[in-house]
């Protein structure tokens, strides 16, 4: 255990923060014993993963825990698909991009999503017309309270839209160790949103040429184009969910505001694009000192360097007012605040 730590390497926002504690857990057998010892004793503690959908507000006084669980096996097989699991601690990108080069098809929209493994079913991760939760059969998670491991199968996740029990009901209670993917050796390919269709077209890609390879390439250079690398500006990807309103309040909605995009779900209601009901209220590209609201993409707010969690959490508390004061939506937080 070490004392002390810096955390701006630990978060994509890069903050710099504190940890008074930080413990790395590298594999299972690491993660049962420690929560199973009196290491935790009563403490404060932070699981951290990729660190992708976190905005770090001040020191922590209490103890990280680092999830470094790695490894990637095959549980079933048959000529149909493939059921992976894969550690918490793998990064994403990379598992997607290593499913991908193998020929099995499911995640190729999901690629280029920061962060690791253990984070798609606390987040239920989705993009471009697909979200993880169908393609997980369980999620392998330890106790914190007693060190015991419980599989939990995809209808006890309680997936809704970006989340799931282990960021409602059961918060702070588990440590995610692994989780199993139903991939398919024989892909249906999801190219519903005009976006990927359009980016195909660019990239010369006919529909008898379609690869899930050709697909993850378009999400990627999409991706590229909207939204900043982590690496170069600091960033959680989409600050913001998107909003959900019923079909009469779109419609009041659509009345006022005749160019509104929206997405109708499967009940009825709406689902509203926050990056534009941002951008119509002033804030893409806007910048402030150190920090500010991506140029290409107003979901997205970015620390160029230096700046604080509090700086950016108020800034984004303005634009949720703005964007109530407008269009009389609430915006809700995507990331996590700490």
């Amino acid at each position: 255990m070490k004392n002390n730590v810096n955390l701006k390497e630990f978060n994509t926002f890069g903050i710099a923060v504190f940890a008074s504690e930080f413990e790395e857990l590298n594999s299972s057998d690491d993660a049962i014993a420690f929560f199973k010892s009196t290491e935790l004793n009563g403490k404060e503690f932070l699981i951290l993963g990729g660190g992708s959908n976190l905005l770090l507000t001040e020191d922590f006084q209490g103890l990280v825990i680092k999830n470094n669980l790695k490894g990637i096996e095959v549980v079933e097989e048959n000529d149909e698909s493939i059921v992976l699991k894969a550690g918490a601690g793998e990064n994403w990108h990379e598992f997607v991009l290593q499913c991908i080069e193998k020929g099995y098809a499911g995640l190729e929209n999901l690629s280029l999503i920061p962060g690791n493994v253990g984070a798609s079913p606390m987040q239920n991760i989705g993009a471009y017309g697909v979200e993880v939760k169908d393609l997980i059969t369980e999620v392998e998670a330890i106790e914190i309270s007693s060190g015991d491991v419980k599989i939990f199968s995809n209808e006890e996740c309680r997936f809704d839209y970006r989340s799931s029990i282990f960021k409602t009901t059961h918060k702070n209670q588990y440590f995610i160790s692994s989780v199993n993917f139903k991939l398919s050796k024989k892909p249906d390919f999801n190219v519903s949103y005009g976006a990927i269709k359009s980016q195909l077209e660019k990239n010369g890609i006919t529909e008898e040429s379609l690869t899930i390879k050709a697909i993850s390439d378009a999400v990627i250079a999409i991706r590229e184009s909207k939204l900043p690398d982590p690496k170069k500006i600091g960033n959680s990807g989409s600050f913001f969910k998107n909003p959900i309103v019923s079909a009469a309040e779109f419609e009041q909605l659509k009345r006022k505001f005749k160019s509104m995009p929206a997405y109708q779900l499967p009940n009825g209601d709406y689902k509203l694009a926050a990056g534009w009901l941002i951008e119509k209220t002033g804030w893409k590209g806007y910048t402030e000192g150190n920090y500010g609201v991506h140029k290409n993409q107003a979901l997205v707010l970015v620390n160029y360097g230096g700046a604080s969690g509090v700086e950016i959490y108020d800034l984004s508390e303005r634009i949720l007012l703005s964007v109530k004061d407008k269009f009389r939506v609430t915006l809700e937080r995507e990331v996590n605040i700490l």
